[in-house]
């Protein structure tokens, strides 16, 4: 492993939750000298310093790290690196964390993702692409997708934010969900759509760290999309999340690594662009066996707030393997039993959320022994008070020995924080 670097400047780029558990996790590295995060919120600025550079000025970023000494960069979410971020910064000899521009269109584009999958024999449902509003509908007529009553899953082709998918309960729903595609998520994400048959079962998400081919997993996640308790109302970037080993068996996980870990890896290399960072694979455990759902290219939100309280590997040490192609000598260590993170989000969320209230009570949740609170949608006020500044606000998170005490820990957090209109699930785990 490359031991040259200590004392390090690392830059984190994001703003999330998500970025503030990455951030969380250099703070706490012994190799870690300084951590910025670009733009960062109000949570990340109590851990690193915030610099005001978008995730998307990617010149910008890179002009920062030269002039900052910084020995790593770490990609948080998937609008830098489908911008190739990635390419440019390895083009100036900056090292950085994270798949290249060719392998984050396993994200970026839907069609690409099911083509790949497609190509290299990785189990996922049935799709058919249309270059049009109205060529997806004429495939929904043409009953390639069923019967008028068949549910049938609506997808937009590009980025949008976790807001892209409609899974339709019949014919009816899809066609108002392609046509009303555009106005959700804009017309570049939907200018190419997807259909695709309907998986059931159960959901669960796999992240691993990735080199070529070689890989690590980290422990299986759940998410809870939607707004509402009993998966109710429109989805949102996630409500909340849980680790637990019940997730997935022994022999449900050998599976889905053979299928898919496996080829989906294989298939990059062979295909000219190999994967380097964090492959998030979420996957329906159907009676047929493990599907293939979507790839996302970086770690999830909230996703990471679960799984990182759980990290006990040096993050520093994961990405040297990764990048020097060594991860499969790494031992990842992962403290045992189960987490949760709980999503407080703002009044009106997902729709356009209210902002600018005041959180009363963070400290108090963190001061109970197994909580972190993530800061996702937060400022400061003239006061110097938090204040919510976006939907999902805070992610309040435990760990515990068991599921049971992870979720009544991040519950108890949960009774300490306020402010108006503050919504979250009560079911999440359950």
């Amino acid at each position: 492993m490359n031991e040259r670097f200590q004392n390090m400047n690392v830059l984190i780029v994001g703003s999330g939750g998500r970025e503030h558990a990455i951030c969380r996790a250099f703070r706490d590295s012994k190799r870690v000298n300084r951590v910025y995060c670009a733009n960062g919120n109000a949570g990340i600025a109590e851990i690193a310093e915030c610099v005001a550079i978008k995730p998307d000025d990617v010149a910008g970023l890179a002009a920062f790290a030269e002039q900052n000494s910084v020995d790593l960069t770490f990609v948080g979410g998937e609008t830098a690196l489908a911008l190739g971020i990635v390419d440019e910064f390895q083009a100036r000899g900056l090292r950085i964390f994270g798949p290249s521009k060719a392998a984050a269109e396993l994200e970026a584009s839907k069609s690409f993702a099911k083509d790949h999958m497609s190509r290299h024999g990785v189990p996922t449902a049935a799709y058919a692409v249309a270059n049009s509003p109205a060529e997806a509908v004429a495939l929904l007529e043409s009953g390639r997708f069923g019967d008028e009553a068949t549910p049938v899953v609506v997808k937009a082709d590009g980025l949008a934010a976790g807001k892209g998918v409609v899974v339709a309960a019949d014919r009816g729903e899809a066609v108002a969900a392609v046509n009303d595609m555009a106005e959700l998520v804009g017309a570049d994400a939907a200018e190419t759509i997807v259909l695709e048959e309907c998986l059931v079962g159960k959901e669960v998400s796999l992240l691993m760290f990735a080199s070529g081919g070689e890989y690590a997993l980290m422990p299986a996640v759940r998410d809870h999309k939607r707004i509402g308790e009993g998966n109710t109302g429109p989805n949102t970037g996630g409500m909340g999340t849980f680790t637990d080993d019940s997730l997935l068996t022994a022999d449900e996980l050998a599976a889905i690594e053979a299928a898919i870990v496996v080829p989906t890896l294989k298939g990059c290399v062979a295909d000219g662009y190999p994967f380097l960072g964090i492959l998030f694979i979420g996957l329906m455990m159907t009676a047929a066996g493990p599907r293939v759902l979507e790839y996302n290219v970086r770690f999830g939100d909230p996703e990471t707030q679960s799984v990182l309280v759980r990290l006990e590997t040096d993050i520093a040490d994961i990405c040297d393997a990764v990048i020097d192609g060594e991860i499969g000598d790494l031992a990842i260590e992962w403290r045992r039993g189960s987490s949760a993170c709980v999503v407080l989000a703002a009044a009106n969320y997902p729709a356009k959320p209210i902002i600018g209230d005041a959180i009363i009570g963070i400290s108090d949740a963190e001061s109970l022994d197994s909580v972190t609170v993530f800061h996702a949608g937060t400022a400061r006020n003239a006061d110097g008070e938090f204040i919510t500044a976006g939907g999902r606000v805070l992610g309040v998170t435990a760990v515990g020995n068991g599921l049971d005490d992870a979720l009544r820990d991040a519950y108890a957090a949960v009774e300490r924080i306020s402010f108006a209109g503050m919504q979250f699930r009560r079911d999440i785990g359950r």
